[in-house]
């Protein structure tokens, strides 16, 4: 079975830092793009960052300069450095890998269930 399991999230003030991981576990043909989701109370799911396996990312606009996407493939680990955040950043992130499972040949996305971030002000 494939499991994607988010943690680091927590309760920082505006200004502060928090490091959020992603393990994905599973037989992998591949694993391709990993990116890091985040959705609040009454909004829609919104893609934060992006990593390609070549290490290619890409990023919110509002989230540039703050966020640093990473991944190390030896531990099929994703990380989410978020420094400077802000209230807006408030949310629940959410982990998301796009693979091809060794067993079924296809390629699809996983999710894993979330992880809540608060940020007063």
């Amino acid at each position: 079975q494939v499991q994607l399991v988010e943690s680091g999230g927590g309760l920082v003030q505006a200004g502060g830092s928090l490091r959020l991981s992603c393990v994905a576990s599973g037989s992998f043909f591949s694993i391709n793009t990993m990116g890091w989701y985040r959705q609040a109370p009454g909004k829609q799911r919104e893609l934060v960052a992006y990593i390609t396996s070549g290490g290619t990312t890409n990023y919110k606009d509002s989230v540039k300069g703050r966020f640093t996407i990473s991944r190390d493939n030896a531990k099929n680990t994703m990380y989410l450095q978020m420094n400077s955040l802000k209230p807006e950043d408030t949310a629940v992130y959410y982990c998301n890998l796009e693979g091809v499972y060794l067993i079924t040949r296809t390629i699809t996305n996983y999710w894993g269930q979330g992880t809540q971030v608060t940020v007063s002000s």
